[in-house]
């Protein structure tokens, strides 16, 4: 039987990215420029790290991260940089394209794999190591789940001179998984989140048929998606906790328009994870009903608050959405949480978001006190 991964025990949560200060994007812009060098970017990185850490920390948070703040975008620190054999292939020139059955996907910006995929080395722990130096509270790091290349460029753009076989595909990408967390548990980190953008997806009608039309089929998927992810998780340190953030996509125009439920029974039941960071922050997610799955030595953090509104949910919206997901779990299996990253990329929004990033932070903290009272 799969042992479980132990998962982590905080009501109030903070996902990952945060937006990125107007001085650190700067530094990011100079460099791309040529005007300063790596190390004056890094010293930037490490001075907006600071500041991130410290914003958690005032709002009361137990778990901290570095806002992502060294990366482009949420996969970019593993998926092209941590591992070799990857190149971002551009298949279309408009990037977004509308298609008049499946509504809108993003085609242009793929993983392509191109050579055989090999751990790169200890960037990340590198990164770890600094934010862990920073914070006496947890340090929490966050890494692209192993579904994401071949959902994103499916059989087609694996190449077949390298893996004839996508298992021994699948094995490569499993070691070099294995080989990073061997690397962040020397640093010391002891909870990593997974955020897995596959898995919901397969819900979706829309992508089910696009899916089909390259050959595969979404419960194949799943299947071997679930079975990637448990032997990555097997292979974690044993003092390792794990969460999986199981997300929609920032973009209400992507797929992901599907209840949790197709997908429940093998998340709940098949994953060898025991919390989950989930979205409920819409209709598009539908109801708590899939909670009743729930295996009683699992734990949800419910997503309940908009990282990409301007509006601040009220205490009791929220202490009201809480009650109505415990009729279908145990209150004590259950947290909260933004339902996703402030920041999906670089780019920041206008100078009102981070106040209102701040204030949203705050809620979840506050709420978390006043339900759970820890």
């Amino acid at each position: 039987m799969t042992t479980i991964a132990p998962g982590p025990s905080f009501r109030a949560e903070h996902i990952g990215s945060l937006l990125r200060p107007p001085a650190l994007l700067a530094a990011r812009d100079a460099f791309e420029a040529g005007t300063i060098d790596r190390e004056a970017l890094r010293a930037a990185e490490d001075e907006a790290i600071r500041g991130a850490v410290a914003l958690q920390e005032e709002v009361g948070l137990e778990a901290v991260t570095d806002g992502e703040f060294r990366r482009h975008t949420y996969s970019d620190s593993f998926t092209t940089s941590g591992i070799s054999g990857i190149a971002i292939a551009t298949t279309e020139d408009e990037g977004w394209r509308k298609s008049s059955t499946h509504g809108h996907r993003m085609a242009r910006r793929i993983p392509q794999v191109v050579a055989k995929i090999e751990w790169q080395g200890a960037g990340n722990a590198r990164d770890f190591a600094f934010l862990k130096s920073v914070t006496r509270r947890t340090p929490k790091i966050t890494l692209p789940g192993p579904a994401y290349i071949h959902y994103r460029t499916g059989r087609e753009h694996i190449a077949r001179d390298v893996y004839p076989n996508l298992d021994t595909f699948w094995s490569d990408l499993v070691e070099a998984y294995r080989c990073e967390m061997r690397a962040l548990g020397d640093a010391g980190c002891t909870y990593l989140q997974i955020d897995e953008t596959a898995l919901v997806k397969l819900g979706d009608a829309r992508a089910r048929e696009l899916l089909r039309e390259r050959g595969d089929d979404w419960q194949d998927l799943l299947r071997i998606y679930v079975d990637v992810i448990n032997a990555v998780v097997e292979a974690a340190p044993k003092e390792m906790k794990i969460a999986i953030h199981v997300c929609r996509s920032q973009d209400p125009s992507w797929q992901a328009v599907a209840s949790y439920e197709p997908i429940t029974d093998a998340m709940f039941n098949r994953l060898a994870i025991a919390a989950y960071l989930l979205e409920w922050d819409g209709p598009r997610a539908g109801s708590f009903e899939p909670l009743r799955h729930l295996p009683k030595d699992k734990r949800v953090v419910l997503g309940l608050v908009t990282a990409k509104s301007m509006t601040l949910e009220s205490a009791d919206e929220l202490k009201r959405r809480i009650e109505e997901a415990s009729h279908y779990a145990n209150i004590m299996q259950l947290g909260l949480s933004p339902h996703c990253g402030f920041s999906t990329s670089a780019r920041a929004a206008d100078a009102g978001a981070y106040d209102m990033q701040r204030a949203k932070l705050a809620r979840v903290v506050e709420v978390a006190r006043a339900v759970w009272g820890d």
